[in-house]
């Protein structure tokens, strides 16, 4: 019997409590992963925020955003036609690079992107597994545009709808499968 998309995402992310830290409830996203049909699933819901009204592809690269959403975006990619570059945090990518720096909640990180991965006018998808406070995927907006690429569309498995992302990326377009 075939399970709609939600009872896919339901059955396959669970809450951890308490980690990394005390009061924290993390979204496991492993036995999504683990559930072949369920992740085909997941690819194909994701990879809809990079098709036109009729299914046809409207990206030239999907970009995924370390770690996990590598994990999303490659296959992604691949159901597009499309080619996969990833974005990673600082001093992990081997060609020159540009850089991007947000705010966490306690400090600042930076991300990367190699200066060769777009070339101008490209159309990219965004994908990441967790939508929280924006920082990260504003960024890598910032990153993507500075290449000369065109940003489509930002897709998420799961927004964090409590977190006030919705202020930092103001008009963006922004998909997400799970809303928490």
């Amino acid at each position: 019997m075939s399970r709609t998309l939600e009872q896919v995402l339901a059955d396959g992310i669970r809450d951890i409590p308490d980690y990394p830290q005390a009061g924290v409830v993390f979204k496991d996203i492993t036995p999504l992963l683990a559930d072949h049909d369920g992740f085909g699933q997941v690819v194909q819901a994701l990879a809809a925020a990079g098709q036109d009204d009729d299914g046809n592809p409207v990206v030239d690269k999907v970009v995924g955003i370390e770690a996990r959403g590598f994990i999303l975006a490659a296959p992604v990619a691949l159901a597009l036609g499309a080619g996969f570059v990833p974005v990673r945090k600082k001093g992990k990518l081997p060609a020159a690079t540009y850089e991007e720096s947000y705010a966490l909640e306690y400090g600042e990180a930076t991300i990367e992107v190699h200066q060769d991965a777009f070339r101008p006018g490209d159309r990219v998808l965004v994908i990441d597994d967790v939508l929280a406070t924006g920082g990260t995927v504003e960024a890598c907006l910032r990153l993507i545009r500075r290449c000369g690429a065109e940003v489509v569309g930002t897709a998420v498995l799961l927004e964090l709808s409590f977190l006030p992302w919705r202020e930092r990326l103001g008009s963006e377009q922004i998909t997400s499968l799970v809303s928490v």
